[in-house]
């Protein structure tokens, strides 16, 4: 079992930035596949970027080039820096978490996400 905690979110105006986190606590001394998901009001869940064990990412076209998923192992951390944002970027953003038997992970968007944070909400104006 693995708890997680997202925090950074925030209001911001088009074209500017948030960098949001991830803490995870619980049987961190597993090895784990993480992603942030996104869900706007009225809208399915969507994903958005994942990091593999050894570092592989995969991003949404949405946000490709604008975003940056990373990982601190040493501090368990899951980060997401949010570039240029537009407000259909608005979203509550969710942390997520698989445990990965692989080392690499050709797809980590595909990864089945098993435990889940609460989200922080992310609110971008035009």
């Amino acid at each position: 079992q693995v708890q997680l905690v997202e925090s950074g979110g925030g209001s911001v105006q088009a074209g500017g930035s948030l960098r949001l986190s991830c803490a995870a606590s619980g049987d961190t001394g597993s090895s784990y596949c993480m992603g942030w998901f996104r869900q706007a009001p009225g809208k399915e869940r969507e994903k958005v970027a994942a990091i593999d064990r050894r570092g592989t990412t995969g991003y949404a076209d949405s946000v490709k080039g604008r975003y940056t998923i990373s990982k601190d192992n040493v501090k368990v951390t899951l980060l997401l820096q949010m570039n240029d944002l537009k407000p259909e970027d608005a979203a509550m953003y969710y942390c997520a978490a698989a445990s990965c038997s692989q080392w690499y992970i050709r797809a980590p968007l595909d990864v089945d996400f098993t435990y889940w944070g609460q989200g922080t909400q992310v609110t971008v104006s035009s």
